[in-house]
């Protein structure tokens, strides 16, 4: 565990502030829902709860079955990360979504777009292997909670219609099992 040297107060609701600086680092947005855990030497631990990291298994088999079915790469994320990837980019598994598809997610925006067209989205910092992508946002009980994407790395294979509709069901099934 690293310390930060910042002390706050709780307040007499027991509330805490978590500074700014550690939010923006750890990407603590509000109405991000945290865990609580606790150990025997009495420290409280925050960690980011993830409702798709917890079907991380479930979410794996998906990408596979999705990536099987549409010959393309089929990658699912949850707000933060991405957790599971089949179908080739592999260097993509547990890197951060990146800024532009964080907001995708945010405005609920499904993206069909190919290289250099205006609603193209770069899906991390150093990843530019994706020319050709369909991306849908996975949401549950009313709140956004990932994305479902297909992605093509050729010039040649173009994503259009189907691959929107596979999105768009793939996002709306993990969302209705993330309701069970």
């Amino acid at each position: 565990m690293k310390a930060t040297g910042i002390v706050r107060r709780i307040d007499d609701l027991g509330r805490i502030v978590i500074p700014k600086e550690i939010r923006r680092t750890l990407r603590i947005r509000e109405s991000d829902p945290l865990e609580i855990f606790t150990d025997r030497e009495g420290e409280i631990i925050l960690k980011k709860y993830s409702s798709i990291g917890e079907m991380n298994s479930f979410a794996k088999q998906y990408s596979d079955s999705l990536a099987q079915v549409s010959g393309r790469i089929a990658v699912i994320a949850d707000r933060d990360r991405y957790i599971a990837v089949s179908g080739g980019m592999k260097n993509l598994l547990g890197k951060h979504v990146s800024k532009d598809v964080e907001r995708k997610m945010e405005k609920r925006e499904t993206v069909v777009a190919k290289l250099g067209e205006k609603n193209f989205v770069a899906l991390a910092e150093d990843e530019n292997d994706c020319v050709s992508q369909a991306i849908a946002p996975i949401i549950c009980e009313g709140d956004v909670v990932g994305a479902v994407f297909l992605l093509s790395t050729e010039q040649k294979e173009s994503i259009g219609d189907v691959e929107r509709k596979l999105v768009l069901s793939a996002a709306a099934f993990l969302g209705k099992q993330m309701e069970l």
